[in-house]
């Protein structure tokens, strides 16, 4: 049975809660330990699926379909553990299953509420799963005092009472400003977030800190006894140069350590730390540099891109390169000649996106990494975007488009090149999708299987025929325009099993040009760069050793 780690955060948002939790998940890996991560997310949308990426940055799909907090990005990335659909809920989906109860009768006619309904929903989701792993990590979102986020602080209230003694822990991130007009550490904050914890019955275990100064000993020893933990479990969580530091940095600040502590647990295991120095000795001791541009929509928050740009890191690792993505907003393309923008990069990215808007831009990136022979990949609509441009200006389709736009505009002005995907087979059933239909979780979602051409350049690159990659779309290319496209270089060279759906196309006469349906960054880990991303890394290095 698992023991549970709850993590909340205070004072301020964006302290890192995330990022600390995957960091534990390695280290607790690295002690020998099975682990899984979920996060609890206070809002009340059913899932980010819906949510523009300005507003809560990239969507990040499972592979079983859930779309999910990027924050379970960083845990797969750390360690290595696939997420699922039951390691993420929100406020909405809680309430969404209490209120679907409640109509079928359930509840046999009970008056609904807070608790114990929505609390008693919360804990049935917290223990699916719980005998499967040495160690469950559950962070909740958002900091102690939303107003939102109460029903899931009096759950894990309620979770770790009636739970046997030593069974859960609770560690709280906090911030420690640093006042440079006084030269001072203050801890009154961190004193004010446990005291609204304690408010509502939780105490935490371990303090993990953020400074952005060496922690004294005296504040050190300060935060203990205001705050009612042992002096060795108040944790300083420094910024960090690469997030990869990170599972080191908290090891040598003790949390790992702290944690099996809290539980009891000695004499603990000695960790193995080499995966994570071996990460490190490749970003730090990098042997050249290479300039990628990403051509996007949503340029204006990287974390809209967070896996594209973690993964690019990750190629890098394997090429002992460092890779510097320069974001390029794609509307700025359809004002003015590319040439000047993309001129000096080594190899250009586009990615992902929903609607029109800067997708003329996006063509134009397309045409000038394919005319001008610059490595390209193109990730979901920038694969879609690679074979419009191609349509256009290779196979003489100069209205080609996709039907999303038009969809837009309410009126025909493409030849669809990209269609509404009506149908399609999962497993052993056929989904289907009308235009009309509801937004949320209505797109082709989750791991599908493609089968790759023999000799073409994505079969050598997996050194594999059968590949299995995760999707977020509703848009396909058309199946009916392969022959022509075909005939002018555009090879199909990845498609669905049943031969209907295009995964992958390339240009056969170019060094490195390839479009991805699907989205190949979401697998990537720094340990196990995704091999999309190593070859095209590469691909970038070459050139760069040419200019």
């Amino acid at each position: 049975m698992a023991r549970f780690v709850f993590i909340t955060g205070g004072v301020v948002s964006s302290l890192g809660k995330g990022l600390a939790s995957a960091a534990l998940g390695a280290l607790l890996q690295a002690r020998g330990y099975t682990v899984r991560l979920r996060k609890l997310d206070p809002y009340l949308n059913v899932d980010p699926g819906t949510m523009s990426p300005f507003e809560h940055g990239e969507v990040f799909v499972t592979d079983d379909g859930a779309e999910t907090d990027l924050d379970l990005g960083h845990y797969e990335r750390f360690t290595g553990v696939a997420a699922r659909k039951t390691d993420s809920i929100s406020s909405g989906r809680i309430y969404s299953n209490v209120l679907e109860k409640e109509r079928r009768g359930d509840y046999l006619g009970k008056t609904i509420q807070v608790i114990p309904h929505v609390t008693n929903e919360i804990k049935d989701f917290l223990r699916i799963g719980a005998d499967e792993v040495d160690f469950m990590l559950c962070e909740i979102g958002g900091t102690v005092g939303d107003i939102e986020g109460l029903p899931f602080f009096e759950a894990i209230r309620q979770f770790s009472h009636e739970r046997p003694h030593g069974e859960c822990i609770l560690m709280h991130l906090t911030l420690l400003p640093y006042l440079a007009a006084s030269g001072e550490l203050k801890t009154k904050p961190t004193q004010h977030s446990v005291k609204e914890l304690q408010s509502i019955g939780l105490a935490p275990d371990i303090l993990v800190c953020r400074s952005e100064q060496p922690i004294p000993e005296r504040e050190r020893e300060k935060i203990a006894l205001f705050c009612n933990v042992r002096k060795e479990h108040v944790v300083a969580a420094y910024d960090l140069k690469s997030i990869y530091e990170a599972p080191l940095a908290y090891h040598r600040e003790g949390l790992d350590q702290a944690v099996l502590d809290a539980f009891g647990i000695a004499p603990a295991p000695k960790p193995n730390l080499d995966r994570w120095l071996d990460v490190m000795d490749r970003l730090e001791n990098a042997e050249g540099e290479v300039r990628v541009a990403i051509v996007g929509k949503y340029t204006q928050l990287e974390d809209a891109y967070k896996s594209i740009a973690e993964a690019l890191t990750h190629g890098g690792m394997a090429n002992r390169v460092k890779v510097r993505a320069e974001w390029i907003d794609a509307e700025i393309f359809e004002r003015e000649d590319p040439a000047p923008w993309l001129e000096g990069f080594h190899a250009i990215l586009v990615p992902g996106g929903f609607g029109e808007r800067g997708t003329e831009g996006k063509i134009h990136a397309a045409e000038f990494a394919r005319t001008r022979k610059i490595p390209y990949l193109g990730i979901c609509l920038g694969m879609q975007m690679a074979v419009i441009e191609a349509a256009r200006n290779l196979a003489g389709l100069p209205t080609a488009g996709s039907e999303e736009f038009d969809h837009e505009a309410g009126k025909k002005r493409f030849e669809p090149v990209v269609y509404h995907l009506k149908e399609w087979v999962k497993g052993n059933q056929t989904e289907e999708r009308k235009l009309g239909d509801d937004k949320g979780g209505t797109m082709r979602l989750g791991a599908y299987t493609a089968q790759l051409a023999k000799g073409s350049k994505v079969a050598d690159v997996y050194g594999a025929t059968t590949i299995e990659e995760r999707h977020r779309h509703r848009y396909e290319v058309d199946i009916k325009y392969r022959v022509k496209l075909e005939e002018q270089g555009l090879r199909f060279s990845g498609m669905s099993p049943d031969g209907r759906l295009p995964e992958i196309v390339e240009v056969s006469d170019h060094p490195w040009f390839i479009g991805v349906q699907f989205h190949p960054e979401l697998k990537s880990k720094p340990f196990e760069p995704h091999p999309l991303f190593a070859d095209f890394v590469r691909a970038a290095k070459d050139v760069s050793r040419l200019v």
